[in-house]
């Protein structure tokens, strides 16, 4: 199993001016432990009341991923998850595919349908009904694969979108394509775009076996339909972690992996409230990383 780092929150001590500073040593060390993936939401606002105040610092998805893949060698780097009225998807398409060059192929896709309608209404973004924002989602994924044809260019005509000319140069360094990963648990629509365009999925892993266990039959059950190999997609999960004494040790977050791991689970992926702290970066990669990659 591989392991993720999550970075929701960008409150840490020193306020603002010391976010770059503070980001910078979270990404290196992450980098250095071991860690597989760093993840930053794409959010505007911060998510009120799950995470905090919706006024708390929330930096831009892309240009902190940019940042980041200055910062780190090894780790790629993504998304989770891009909501799709943030950006025009050609646009969309080509930050992805400039952040897989500038990092040497470190890029995943991360993308869903969105949800958060007070950053879409207070920052002026369309939100339109949660139908049309599937239609815009699934003609996002056909784009990306149309774009990402060494061919290219060709006009592409969706129902909510015409590109005349969709030149995606340079192409991206991962081969065939960053990884695209879709974020959701709906099980006839979500999992299905999984199954038919995606190479990862992530579910939540707060839920217990049985749901997640339904979740990847699900899944399972999509790629028959459409002819796909279940094994190709990789499958991810979220979940916050405290590791602190009166908390959680890394004892408990190798069960927790070895629990997901007994699931089908690829790739745990982690936030932690106390991140900034260091320290526990580095229990993951002394404690908690080599014994998760034995599972």
């Amino acid at each position: 199993m591989k392991i993720g780092l999550q970075i929701p929150r960008f409150t840490w001590p020193g306020g603002d001016a010391a976010i770059a500073g503070t980001l910078a040593d979270i990404a290196r060390t992450a980098d250095a432990a071991g860690f597989a993936s760093i993840w930053v939401m794409d959010h505007f606002f911060q998510l009120e009341p799950m995470m905090g105040r919706a006024t708390e610092p929330m930096l831009e998805g892309y240009s902190t991923l940019s940042y980041l893949a200055g910062l780190t060698q090894r780790v790629r780097l993504g998304t989770l998850v891009t909501g799709i009225i943030y950006r025009y998807p050609g646009f969309l398409i080509k930050a992805v595919t400039n952040l897989d060059v500038l990092s040497g192929g470190r890029a995943y896709f991360g993308v869903g349908a969105a949800w958060y309608d007070r950053e879409a209404a207070g920052l002026g973004f369309p939100f339109p009904p949660l139908k049309a924002r599937f239609e815009q989602l699934e003609e996002t994924l056909r784009l990306a694969h149309h774009m990402w044809r060494p061919s290219g260019g060709e006009p592409f005509h969706g129902e909510h979108m015409r590109l005349a000319e969709p030149l995606c140069s340079p192409q991206p360094i991962s081969r065939p394509h960053p990884p695209i990963l879709i974020g959701g648990m709906g099980e006839k629509k979500t999992l299905r775009l999984v199954a038919e365009y995606a190479d990862a999925c992530n579910l939540f892993a707060r839920y217990d076996d049985d749901v997640l266990r339904q979740k990847l039959d699900a899944l399972r059950g999509h790629c028959e339909a459409v002819g796909r190999p279940y094994e190709a997609i990789e499958k991810t999960t979220l979940a916050t972690v405290h590791l602190a004494p009166g908390h959680l040790s890394a004892g408990d977050v190798v069960e927790q992996c070895r629990r997901l791991a007994a699931l089908g689970i690829d790739h745990a992926i982690f936030n932690m409230p106390n991140v900034h702290e260091i320290a526990p970066l580095e229990t993951f990669g002394r404690d908690i990383i080599p014994a998760a990659a034995q599972m």
